[in-house]
């Protein structure tokens, strides 16, 4: 039998194709099939029936845990965040005392560092703090000598570091997240206390549409 993907003969896109992140939460459904086979258990023998309530238990406990290791992978990707949002007022003050920097980016950088980063919005917090980045590079382009300034460099270098962090913690997150959609959809057990309790999958970390245009242009 021949390969079903044959990567030698095609079809291929010439043109190549972008993806994105399809911002959907499916819900868990099971049908009458799944209580028919919880009701057989029972049907044949007491035994069979508590072994799979115990499963069942077993598995609610298994995804109340993940849900609580999902927040936790969430909120080191809004501390990495913070702390970048922090660097970057740094820097922001340190470029004022050389040069007329534009107030609005204190107001912006301001808005940023009030109230709780929610799930949804993660992103685009992720999107505007690297809009504020690429504004201060500008002012730093604007004055070349200002680069050689240790403070400035010194925030430059954290902010570096912290955007290393920020991808290495999405990527974590991510993770966790994939695990979350696989185990939900894993019948009998998880999926069954999945539907009962309402649970859907989880939209993983995904970039903005401008950060991937600017990923595409040429830096070089």
């Amino acid at each position: 039998m021949a390969n079903e993907l044959d990567e030698l003969t095609g079809p291929v896109n010439p043109e190549g194709k972008d993806v994105n992140v399809i911002q959907k939460q499916l819900p868990v459904k099971v049908g009458v099939g799944s209580t028919i086979f919880e009701i057989v258990l029972w049907v044949l023998g007491i035994i069979p029936g508590i072994v799979f309530l115990f499963l069942k238990i077993k598995a609610k406990n298994y995804l109340q845990q993940l849900q609580q290791k999902l927040q936790h992978d969430a909120s080191q990707i809004d501390n990495y965040l913070e702390q970048r949002v922090v660097v970057l007022q740094n820097t922001a003050k340190i470029l004022e005392r050389s040069i007329e920097l534009d107030k609005s980016t204190f107001t912006q950088i301001a808005a940023l560092r009030s109230g709780h980063i929610g799930e949804e919005e993660r992103s685009a917090v992720n999107s505007q703090i690297d809009n504020l980045h690429a504004q201060l590079n500008v002012a730093l382009e604007r004055y070349p000598e200002l680069k050689a300034h240790e403070d400035i460099q010194q925030a430059m270098n954290q902010n570096a570091y912290l955007q290393k962090e920020i991808t290495a913690a999405r990527e974590l997150y991510n993770d966790t997240v994939n695990q979350w959609n696989r185990d939900i959809f894993a019948w009998p057990t998880k999926m069954i206390v999945a539907a009962r309790a309402g649970y859907t999958t989880r939209i993983p970390f995904s970039a903005s549409e401008e950060t991937k245009q600017r990923a595409r242009e040429v830096i070089f």
